[in-house]
C-alpha cells in the first residue's frame, strides 16, 4: 500500500505541486488506524485531499518545515499519541530515556509542549499560514489549565501556541467540514460554530456558560475549582453549551464537543486502506508499534468516569462500536499478511469489555450530566451488553489463520461480574495465563476519590476468577495494577491495600506513581486540596517521601522496602501490623507472586501498557 507523501519527491511521484492539508506529528509515521495523525491523514485523503505527513521534524531548524512547501488550507499539528510532557518526564519529573513512538525508541526526538514548538515553527517558516492544533495534548489544554510540570496554571493552549483553531477530540467529522468550508473561502480563525472546537473571540457569544477567567483560577483555588465543575457539567454533545473563558482582554470560547461517530461512520474510517507499517524511510523498529502492529480497535469512548482518566474528556463516555462484520474484515485482511504468525494481539478499545454497551434511554442520555456511568453505582438506563463481546470473540477465533487472540485492553471488573458469558470466554481462550485488571487500588475510602469500585468488589471478581478458571480447568493468575499518590490516598490507606494483597497472596512488581494531566478530576483534587464537587478537603501526596512510602506499601514484598514500610507503619500508628505484614519474608525480588485459582502462582514477566 502506498504512504501519504512526507517529502517533494514522493509529491511529484503522485503529480502534485502543492497539498491542501500538511499533518505535523510529534510520532514517528506509523500507518496504522492505531495512531491518531495517520488515521486522519488517510481519512482526508479518502476525501479528495492532497494530504503529507511531516513526522517528528527538527522544530530548531525551520527548512524542516519546508519540505513540502506551503499547504493551500492549513497545517494540522499534534504532540503525537501523548502530552509531549507525559512523554519526556516521569512523575518524579526525571527526564525519560527513550521514546516508544519514535525509531529506536530514542528520547528526544519531539520538543517539550510539542503544540506550542510546532506552531511557532510553522508560522516563522510560512507567514499567514493557518495552523489547526490537535491530539492529546491539545484536546486537555483547551482551557486553562494545572501544569504539574511547572506547577502552575497555564492558559488555554491555543492562546499560547497562538495557533488559529483548536480541534479536541477523535477529530474526522470536524476535520472534514473545516476543510469544505476552508475550501468555501472561509478562515479558520474566523469559523466560530463548529463544534468540537476552540476559538478566541473578542466578544462573549451568546448562550454561552462563561468559567471564571483566567485571571481567577489561576489566583484563587475556588475559582479554578468552580470551572472545573461548570466545564464538567457541559461535555454532553446533545445538551451541552459552549463554555467560554476570558483570558486577558479576548475570549477563550469552547464549542459543544462533536456528535458521536454512528457504528457505519466508525467502519467506513477503519476499512481505509492502511498499511499497517511503519514508513518505509525508517531504520530502526518502532517500539509502539511492535505492542500494536496486530491489535484490532473495536470501539471508542469510556463511561467509567475514572478520576484520574482523560479519556472522557478525549474520546467522550459515550460507547461507539464498529460493526462486527468490519471488525472480522480487518481481522481477515491483517491474517494474510505475509509476517502474521497467527496470533491477534488484542481486540478491545479504552475499556476492553464495554463493547456493544448503550443508553437504553435515548431521552435520559441527551440530558445526562453524569460524568460517568457506573460510579457509585450503574445508572439504571446503562445496557451492559454481555452476548456482543462474547459474540465478537467467537469470530474473530474462526477466521482462517488466526490461532490465538488476546484481550490486551483492560476490563472492568464491576461490568465482568454480570458479563458471564463474556468473562467465560476471556478466561477460555483469551488470556495468556495472565488476566491484567486495575482495581488502582484496594481501600474503599480511596476507591471513592478514584471514582472505582474499592475491595469487596475486587473480592467478589477473585472467586469469580477461580471459580470460571477452574470449571474451564486452566492455572490462570490475576496481575493487578495500583496507584500510588493518588489525591485521597493517605498512608493508611496504603497500609490497608498492603494487607489485603498480604491476605490474598498477591504480589505485584510494577506500580504506577499519579501523574496529574491536565483537564482529569484527580488533577484538580491535587492541585486545589479539595473535591471540587463535594467542597470535601482532599489529602494529597505531594512530598516525594510520601510517594515513596506509598509505593514501598504497595510493593510489601521486596525486602528492599523494608525500612520504608516500618516508617510508614510508625507514622500511621500502625507498628502492630509490622509483624502481620513482614513476619513473614517473602523470596528474593523477580520471584514475586500473583494470585492464581490453584492458589499462588508464579508472575511471568507481565508489563502494563495501559
Amino acid at each position: 500500500m502506498e504512504f501519504l507523501p512526507t517529502n517533494r519527491q514522493e509529491m511529484k511521484a503522485r503529480g502534485w505541486t502543492e497539498l491542501d492539508i500538511l499533518f505535523v506529528s510529534g510520532d514517528a509515521y506509523i500507518d496504522h488506524p492505531a495512531f491518531g495523525v495517520p488515521l486522519l491523514a488517510r481519512y482526508m485523503a479518502a476525501y479528495g485531499y492532497r494530504v503529507g505527513v511531516l513526522a517528528q521534524p527538527d522544530w530548531r531548524r525551520p527548512e524542516c518545515f519546508e519540505v513540502m512547501g506551503r499547504p493551500r488550507l492549513f497545517a494540522a499539528v499534534s504532540a503525537g499519541a501523548m502530552d509531549s510532557m507525559v512523554n519526556h518526564y516521569t512523575a518524579a519529573r526525571k527526564l525519560r530515556h527513550n521514546d516508544a513512538y519514535t525509531p529506536g525508541g530514542r528520547a528526544g526526538a519531539r520538543p517539550n509542549r510539542a503544540v506550542i514548538a510546532y506552531t511557532a515553527a510553522l508560522k516563522g517558516v510560512h507567514k499567514g499560514l493557518p495552523v489547526i492544533i490537535g491530539g492529546i495534548e491539545a484536546s486537555l489544554r483547551r482551557l486553562a489549565h494545572f501544569d504539574y510540570w511547572s506547577e502552575q496554571v497555564r492558559r488555554s493552549v491555543l492562546v499560547d501556541a497562538k495557533a488559529d483553531l483548536l480541534i479536541y477530540g477523535m477529530a474526522e467529522k470536524t476535520l472534514l467540514e473545516l476543510a469544505r468550508r476552508c475550501c468555501a473561502g472561509e478562515k479558520p480563525s474566523q469559523i466560530s460554530d463548529l463544534p468540537g472546537t476552540v476559538t478566541i473571540r473578542s466578544d462573549f457569544p451568546e448562550a454561552a456558560v462563561e468559567l471564571p477567567s483566567f485571571e481567577a483560577v489561576s489566583s484563587d483555588l475556588q475559582a479554578f475549582n468552580l470551572a472545573f465543575r461548570m466545564a464538567a457539567g457541559q461535555a454532553n454533545p446533545y445538551c451541552g453549551k459552549a463554555l467560554a473563558q476570558r483570558h486577558g482582554n479576548r475570549w477563550v470560547v469552547v464549542n459543544r464537543p462533536a456528535l458521536p461517530l454512528s457504528s457505519s461512520e466508525l467502519d467506513e474510517i477503519y476499512a481505509l486502506p492502511f498499511s499497517r507499517k511503519p514508513y518505509p524511510g525508517y531504520s530502526d523498529p518502532v517500539p509502539a508499534f511492535e505492542q500494536i502492529r496486530f491489535s484490532i480497535t473495536s470501539h471508542r469512548g469510556c463511561c467509567g468516569g475514572c478520576a484520574f482518566c482523560a479519556i472522557a474528556s478525549h474520546q467522550g463516555k459515550l460507547i461507539q462500536c464498529r460493526s462486527e462484520a468490519s471488525i472480522v474484515a480487518e481481522v481477515s485482511q491483517m491474517a494474510q499478511q505475509a509476517d502474521f504468525r497467527g496470533t491477534v494481539s488484542d481486540v478491545g478499545g479504552p475499556t476492553a469489555n464495554m463493547y456493544g454497551m448503550s443508553c437504553g434511554n435515548l431521552k435520559a442520555q441527551k440530558n445526562c450530566r453524569r460524568d460517568g456511568c457506573l460510579f457509585p453505582t450503574p445508572c439504571r438506563h446503562l445496557v451492559i451488553e454481555d452476548r456482543a463481546g462474547a459474540s465478537l470473540l467467537e469470530k474473530v477465533r474462526a477466521i482462517p489463520n488466526v490461532r490465538h487472540v488476546f484481550v490486551a485492553s483492560g476490563v472492568r471488573l464491576d461490568l465482568l461480574e454480570r458479563q458471564p458469558a463474556y468473562f467465560k470466554q476471556l478466561l477460555n481462550h483469551h488470556v495468556g495465563g495472565l488476566l491484567k485488571v486495575a482495581p488502582e487500588t484496594l481501600s474503599a475510602k480511596a476507591a471513592v476519590f478514584m471514582r472505582k469500585p474499592g475491595p469487596a468488589l475486587f473480592e467478589r471478581f477473585l472467586d469469580l476468577f477461580r471459580q470460571y478458571s477452574h470449571a474451564v480447568g486452566k492455572r490462570q493468575a490475576v496481575v493487578p495494577y495500583l496507584i500510588a499518590g493518588h489525591p485521597g490516598c493517605s498512608l493508611d490507606d496504603m497500609v490497608d491495600t498492603a494487607l489485603f494483597l498480604k491476605a490474598n497472596g498477591m504480589r505485584v512488581e510494577q506500580v504506577q506513581e499519579f501523574t496529574p494531566t491536565p483537564g482529569t478530576l484527580a488533577t484538580c483534587m491535587y492541585h486545589t486540596g479539595v473535591h471540587p464537587e463535594t467542597g470535601q478537603p482532599v489529602h494529597v501526596a505531594k512530598s516525594a517521601k510520601e510517594r515513596r512510602l506509598q509505593k514501598a506499601l504497595l510493593l510489601w514484598h521486596l525486602p528492599e522496602n523494608r525500612r520504608d514500610i516500618l516508617n510508614a507503619l510508625q507514622i500511621c500508628g500502625r507498628e502492630k501490623d509490622a509483624q502481620n505484614l513482614l513476619g513473614n519474608r517473602v523470596r528474593r525480588p523477580g520471584k514475586s507472586k500473583s494470585v492464581s485459582n490453584r492458589g499462588r502462582h508464579p508472575r511471568k514477566g507481565a508489563s502494563r501498557n495501559r
